[in-house]
């Protein structure tokens, strides 16, 4: 059965909504509103947590809801509750016609149709024993200690979640989504003397437990999260000043996520308080540096075949080669800019109204060796993971933490760093890069990301990169 048809039987045959009714509210709620729509929710979600040799928590939620919008000029009302009845739906309708404030606008046309599923339809969470699952997390903790003596802790966390959702406009028309997600994370503390350190590693996706619970899976997070701790057991503080920085593959794209792509979400450049806003069409970043937003790959974190609001997901060039060409849009956005919406209108919840969001955001390789880039630097850091970030949207400046860190000396790699911070300005930044790799990653599937109080996942990447000029940010000179 596709996905839509078994997300409507959910909540017009499960869950007892007379579905002619509610399209009849929604109609009635909506008349007159330039536009909106009723977004229905069921979701379950688990999580267990082990901890130095035992689990620590474990917890199991379920819950459905429903979130009502209507549409007027930039203005919009929202009512939202978790009662599936129309008697709350039509209460809702009456909330929100109060944005209306006497005014009739012209009902904007509808989403495309035609949306192809991306993932499974399948719960996550009812394909395995909850037995299986601690399991693998006690298994995950007797590997990690019998592969180092120094190992003082052992963190490993099983997560799923699986959410239908059912959005229909005014004009009755109807779009649906079933949504699975699974993570695991493994983090390791290690001792040397009166020295620990950490390293942690996450893989995950919109896919059954069984794509992270395989023997090559689980071992794969538990080798890197050791490999990280080990690594930065032996790490020298980093140096500060203005120098090279390479960039690798894969998850260092988090930077490109938050230093350029907020900013070119469709919001903050309608109302103009974006770097970027204003500069379609001109050279925002290097020659060879093209960024893409694509929701539609298969499985990954970020990917949604209909966004929250019933439009098709989209594969999006946001800059290209270095020019920028477009915005990510939502429908009310894209309404008020004169433009059409790109399949990015997200929330968190049926709690939550719409705003333009990210996927999965990545910029695209070029022809460049990984080693010819490191060799062509004379003295640098090599960023390889990142850990917190901040970004002001409006100027671009920007502060990232590296995680794991190297020096570059003489087109060589170095001592792993520590304390290495990025600190810059985005449209700037963008600038400054001079060599593309031909490496391109997507990261292991763990990205959430957070705006206007509402968290979405995510997904990020790029090939090995090399910036001119950055400054960094070091306990050293």
């Amino acid at each position: 059965m596709p996905h839509a048809a078994m997300a409507q039987k959910l909540f017009f045959d499960r869950a007892g909504l007379d579905e002619a009714s509610v399209r009849r509210l929604v109609a009635e709620a909506l008349r007159g509103a330039d536009d909106g729509e009723l977004f229905l929710e069921y979701r379950q979600s688990e999580s267990i947590v082990l901890d130095d040799g035992r689990i620590k928590s474990a917890s199991f939620d379920t819950g459905h809801g429903f979130g009502l919008r209507a549409v007027c000029g930039e203005a919009h009302g929202y009512a939202h509750g978790t009662d599936l009845t129309a008697e709350a739906i039509r209460r809702a309708g009456e909330t929100v016609q109060a944005v209306r404030g006497g005014r009739s606008g012209t009902l904007a046309d509808g989403p495309a149709r035609g949306a192809k599923p991306l993932y499974t339809a399948l719960n996550p969470l009812a394909q395995v024993p909850f037995e299986d699952k601690v399991k693998l997390l006690e298994m995950i903790d007797a590997y990690a200690r019998a592969k180092d003596t120094r190992t003082r802790q052992v963190t490993a966390s099983l997560t799923g979640a699986w959410q239908a959702v059912c959005i229909i406009r005014p004009d009755g028309e109807l779009a649906a989504d079933l949504r699975p997600m699974v993570r695991l994370n493994v983090g390791i503390v290690l001792a040397d003397g009166d020295r620990m350190e950490t390293g942690g590693h996450g893989i995950g996706g919109r896919i059954a437990y069984a794509g992270v619970m395989g023997l090559g899976d689980w071992k794969l997070c538990v080798d890197e999260a050791h490999r990280q701790a080990e690594v930065n057991l032996g790490s020298i503080p980093a140096p500060a000043g203005e120098m090279t920085v390479v960039l690798g593959p894969g998850w260092p794209g988090v930077m490109l996520h938050e230093a350029v792509g907020h900013g070119l979400e469709g919001d903050f450049n309608r109302k103009a308080t974006s770097a970027f806003s204003g500069r379609v069409g001109e050279r925002v970043a290097a020659p060879g540096v093209t960024v893409v937003d694509d929701g539609t790959i298969p499985d990954r974190r970020g990917s949604i075949s209909i966004d929250d609001e019933g439009t098709p997901s989209a594969r999006n060039v946001l800059i290209e080669d270095g020019i920028l060409v477009g915005y990510l849009q939502d429908r009310l956005n894209a309404r008020l800019m004169g433009v059409a919406p790109t399949g990015n209108g997200r929330r968190q919840s049926y709690a939550h109204a719409p705003i333009p969001r990210m996927t999965n955001t990545f910029m695209l390789e070029g022809d460049k060796e990984p080693g010819e880039i490191i060799a062509s630097v004379r003295k640098g850091i090599y960023a390889v993971n990142f850990g917190g970030g901040q970004v002001d949207i409006t100027s671009g400046k920007f502060v990232f933490s590296a995680s794991e860190a190297y020096l570059i000396e003489n087109g060589k790699v170095g001592a792993a760093v520590k304390g290495a911070t990025l600190i810059g300005n985005g449209p700037d930044a963008m600038t400054k890069v001079a060599m593309i790799g031909n490496d391109l990653m997507l990261d292991p599937g763990i990205g959430t990301c957070g705006k206007d109080g509402q968290g979405v996942p995510v997904g990020v990447g790029q090939p090995t990169l090399r910036m001119d000029g950055l400054t960094i940010g070091g306990t050293a000179v």
